[in-house]
């Protein structure tokens, strides 16, 4: 089974306790492919400029992500510049480009449309809803999204929730899209908007999932080596997706292990600058991690 991924390749400026980098290869859909290369073939959609390396395609493409409808524009990429303080868990945004983004309008080659399972990772939902009506009865769609489109595109990010089956968002975002502090209560009132499957991201304290079935919490790997956060809940997003997308179907053991995968790769991600970490992860890494990780948790 492929996967096809709609959201941003972005060039990041990160700063950390830990050291300083300029324009690393990022974005939601970049990150996400890290992770989800690992469990099948990625199908990316996206925008770059002209200012966009040629060595990050060469990279992306080395992984075996399929770039068939990645967009290279006249215009500049993406960038974002970031900021990690005291708070590992809060990014601070010190500049924000949009360049290409501003004029993307999302494209399919025709055999894509035909993928039945779809990531629509953090990017406008009036883009995430137009990538969504070009697919051919997918079986399978996740939505992640973020502040920024909870407040401003609200009407239409509402839409969409009645339109897939899992939703990622992290405690901050649960709780402004729901109105609700408690991350359950937000959890259920965000199911009762129409999606079957919830997932609610609490960085460091790891992750709250809720159905009809009822709800399942883990904690994170523990790490005491975190160096940069971001692209860590993208990574989550794409061990999730990526194991999900191999699976006959979506039950109660299922869910778990996705989880747990989607965990143990985003504990990797925040161990290096970008990716420098997940760009050589391998399934062996991920498994070693697990049964780690299993010993923890098991009790």
């Amino acid at each position: 089974m492929s996967i096809v991924v709609l959201g941003t390749v972005a060039l990041d400026t990160v700063k950390t306790p830990y050291g300083f980098r300029q324009k690393m290869l990022g974005g939601s859909a970049a990150h996400f492919s890290m992770s989800a290369r690992l469990f099948t073939t990625v199908h990316l959609v996206a925008i770059v400029g002209k200012d966009f390396p040629t060595e990050y395609i060469a990279f992306l493409e080395k992984k075996g992500v399929v770039l068939d409808s990645l967009i290279r524009s006249a215009g500049k990429t993406f960038h974002w510049h970031g900021e990690y303080q005291g708070d590992m868990n809060v990014a601070y945004t010190k500049r924000t480009e949009l360049g290409v983004l501003v004029e993307f309008c999302p494209q399919l080659i025709s055999y894509q449309r035909k993928i039945k399972n779809v990531f629509l990772a953090n990017i406008d939902p009036d883009l995430q809803t137009r990538l969504l009506e070009c697919m051919e009865k997918p079986r399978l769609v996740g939505l992640d999204s973020m502040n920024c489109w909870i407040h401003n595109k609200r009407k239409s990010l509402l839409k969409l929730l009645k339109k897939v089956d899992i939703f990622v968002a992290n405690d901050q975002e649960a709780r402004a899209l729901s109105g609700q502090h408690n991350l359950l209560k937000a959890a259920k009132w965000i199911r009762q908007r129409g999606v079957p499957l919830v997932l609610v991201k609490k960085g460091e304290h790891g992750v709250l999932f809720y159905s009809d079935e009822g709800i399942f919490s883990i904690p994170a790997y523990p790490t005491d080596c975190v160096i940069d956060p971001t692209g860590a809940g993208d990574t989550f997003a794409g061990g999730f997706m990526g194991y999900l997308s191999t699976q006959k179907r979506f039950k109660s053991q299922q869910i778990k292990q996705a989880l747990v995968y989607g965990t143990i790769a985003a504990s990797f991600n925040v161990e290096g600058f970008g990716m420098e970490r997940t760009a050589e992860l391998t399934m062996s890494d991920l498994h070693r991690r697990l049964a780690e990780f299993r010993k923890i948790v098991v009790f």
